[in-house]
C-alpha cells in the first residue's frame, strides 16, 4: 500500500505524507515461480520445427542464399583487383 497524500488546493507547498502505512509482509515468499508454466520449451518448438517444416524450405533458401554469396563475392573480388593494379602502379 503506498503512502496517502493530504493536500491544500489553496496551498503551494508539496503535500504532506502520511508515513504511518503497512508494509505487506513476505513470510511465505520463497522466491520461486507462483505457477509452472504447462507450454512447450524453446526447444521443443525449434525441433518440431526443424523436423516439420524445415525440409520443404531447403532447397529454395539455399538457393538464395548461393545467389546472394555469388552477388556479394563480385564486388568484393573486384575491388581486390583495383587494389592489386594500384598497388603495381604506385611507386615503392
Amino acid at each position: 500500500m503506498k503512502p496517502t497524500t493530504i493536500t491544500n488546493k489553496d496551498a503551494r507547498n508539496f503535500p504532506f505524507v502520511d508515513y504511518h502505512y503497512q508494509t505487506s509482509t513476505l513470510e511465505n515468499f520463497t522466491g520461486r515461480c507462483a505457477k509452472t508454466s504447462t507450454s512447450k520449451s524453446l526447444r521443443d518448438i525449434s525441433r518440431d520445427y526443424f523436423d516439420k517444416e524445415s525440409n520443404h524450405d531447403f532447397l529454395s533458401d539455399a538457393a538464395v542464399f548461393g545467389t546472394l554469396i555469388a552477388t556479394a563475392a563480385v564486388p568484393i573480388i573486384a575491388g581486390l583487383s583495383a587494389v592489386v593494379e594500384l598497388c603495381r602502379v604506385l611507386p615503392f
